[in-house]
């Protein structure tokens, strides 16, 4: 644990993953750039932040040269056609698709009463249906019996015209969902020595997710492979967390798995 990830990172990379071989699949991978990666964003609701492309370092050509910066057009309550949502358009959907049902009965991510957003997208339009009605798709986790709920609402209607509910399927990960599982590792006891390199780094106590950047992927359990804690992770929510300093070096978490439907941490035996 108390080893910074940039040195692993070559490896780490080459490979293409993290997991060990024949213990665990991870779906949704981000993986870390370098260590100055993130510093403008964060982990997204998608699966984390990249470092940003394209920049030069000082003195090496078009990256220092002022750029003209477009202002975002205004943003409307509606979208027309293929324009993506407004942040109206995906609260109300969101609000839509959980429906009262939902917000009484299902659980997020901390507990709390209400499933755990995912994903907002506009749908793709229906097969020989061009120029027809707004449509977006809204994902759902509850965290009450770990179950994945897809609902498609028609914007014009405010109606759901589709709904389906699946066991076993784990999209990437929300933002929320990162820093949860960053506050349960901070808490455990196996979480002493994320705790240790930040304060190598920082030279301040790691008391909360806020003081981290941070990234990582869903992780499945191979029967057999990781300790029996870990077992139900692929039916639980899991996840593998790739912390970071904010402003400072990564830090090697990739033996702990989070499993924020249990809300456990466990080790893997990395060899």
């Amino acid at each position: 644990m108390r080893t910074i990830v940039r040195r692993h990172l070559g490896k780490v990379v080459a490979g293409a993953a993290i997991a060990v071989a024949g213990t665990a699949v991870m779906v949704g991978v981000t993986l870390p750039g370098t260590a100055g990666a993130g510093e403008n964003g964060g982990a997204a609701g998608t699966g984390g932040g990249t470092a940003a492309a394209g920049q030069a370092a000082p003195g090496q050509g078009p990256a220092d040269t002022p750029g003209v910066v477009e202002e975002a057009p205004a943003e409307g309550e509606k979208g027309t056609g293929r324009d993506p949502l407004t942040d109206d358009e995906v609260e109300r959907v969101a609000k839509l698709a959980a429906g009262r049902q939902m917000l009484g009965t299902a659980e997020d991510v901390s507990g709390d009463r209400g499933p755990q957003r995912l994903a907002v997208d506009l749908a793709e339009p229906e097969s020989g249906t061009p120029g027809g009605p707004r449509r977006a798709e809204v994902q759902f986790y509850d965290y009450r019996d770990d179950t994945l709920v897809t609902r498609t609402v028609n914007l014009d209607t405010g109606q759901v015209e589709k709904s389906a509910t699946e066991r076993g399927v784990q999209p990437p990960l929300s933002r929320d969902e990162y820093a949860e599982a960053a506050r349960l590792l901070i808490a455990d006891p196996l979480g002493a020595g994320l705790k240790a390199d930040f304060k190598d780094a920082t030279g301040k106590e790691l008391t909360t997710p806020d003081q981290l950047w941070l990234n990582g992927a869903v992780y499945r359990a191979a029967p057999g492979a990781q300790p029996a804690l870990l077992d139900g992770c692929g039916e639980h929510r899991c996840v593998r967390l790739f912390p970071k300093v904010k402003n400072g070096p990564w830090i090697d978490a990739r033996s702990f798995v989070i499993d924020l439907s249990a809300r456990k941490v466990g080790r893997l035996d990395l060899g």
